[in-house]
């Protein structure tokens, strides 16, 4: 469940994608107008297929997985409303830009939980429910400076930033349509509008084809080679690579810097919590289901 914390950020969103469904909240999701009747979910042939044996399938495959979820969901809510412990949307909205930063883009991250039948709103959920639980678990685990230190040593290649570009592009199919699009930058048209009207690369153009930071070998050579070479501000010519033609424009760069250990204690304070909250969330688990009444009426069914 834990990680580096950018790490266990990326778990949630990749374990909603994975199984299909809210992980933490525990939904189960159908596309707007897909019930039919209120009964209906698919018809093959004009027959149809009810709700009920969707349902049946679904508790089936998972029911037991998701609903032990829906137990752990409810005794982190419930110590969490005794230890007066929230989580603001501004704390929310920070994990989530990390998350888009780390998938170039908020419209990476909707097309990939799309294939899923999930939303952005379902991956708040699920990172309001896990930073609960970290909360309620970083007050058990105590880190001193020793472990601190020790494990910055070992550890310093991680804490190393490497030098990265912040950059957007158009991309073209023709080599003609680029230098047209070229044409117009250099009479003064706004980048980020002629990226909304043209640009083919769906994934970023209805934000101006912002591609956020990137380090070295994150691209294509060719795009690689040409964004780290302009300076700030700069626009280049038409790059050329199997995805067609680019138009580049470096927003902001950044040197590397080497690791230092007073800059990053906070980054390696959160990596020793997250690694002990690995052992911690079993203990913690087993000591809440001893001392809350849980009654479990799927397993029984099942018995």
């Amino acid at each position: 469940m834990f990680g580096s914390r950018s790490q266990s950020l990326i778990l949630v969103f990749l374990l909603l994608v994975a199984l299909g469904i809210g992980v933490i909240t525990g939904k189960y999701v159908l596309s707007e107008g897909s019930i039919i009747n209120n009964d209906i979910v698919a018809k093959v042939n004009e027959k149809g297929i009810d709700k009920e044996e969707l349902y049946k399938v679904m508790l089936k495959q998972s029911g037991a997985q998701s609903l032990d979820l829906l137990i752990t969901n409810e005794i982190v809510n419930q110590e969490a409303d005794k230890q007066n412990i929230s989580v603001s949307e501004e704390e929310i909205d920070t994990e989530m830009e990390e998350i888009y930063e780390y998938y170039g883009g908020q419209e990476a991250v909707v097309q990939e939980l799309a294939t899923s039948g999930l939303t952005l709103e379902d991956l708040r959920e699920d990172i309001n429910m896990n930073t609960k639980l970290k909360k309620l678990l970083e007050k058990r685990i105590t880190i001193s400076e020793e472990d601190m230190k020790a494990y910055f040593e070992e550890n310093k290649d991680q804490f190393v930033e490497e030098e990265q570009v912040k950059a957007s592009h158009i991309l073209l199919d023709s080599e003609e349509t680029a230098k047209e699009i070229k044409e117009k930058l250099a009479e003064g048209q706004d980048f980020s509008e002629l990226a909304k009207t043209y640009s083919t690369d769906t994934s970023n153009k209805e934000y101006g084809g912002d591609l956020g930071y990137f380090t070295r070998g994150k691209m294509v050579p060719e795009f690689d080679q040409a964004a780290f070479s302009l300076k700030e501000g700069e626009i280049s010519e038409p790059i050329k690579t199997e995805f067609g033609y680019h138009i580049i424009l470096v927003v902001d760069k950044k040197d590397k810097q080497e690791a230092n250990y007073d800059e990053n204690k906070s980054a390696v304070k959160d990596a020793l919590l997250e690694q002990d909250m690995q052992t911690e969330y079993e203990t913690w688990l087993a000591e809440k289901y001893s001392e809350y009444t849980i009654e479990n009426y799927l397993v029984k069914d099942k018995a």
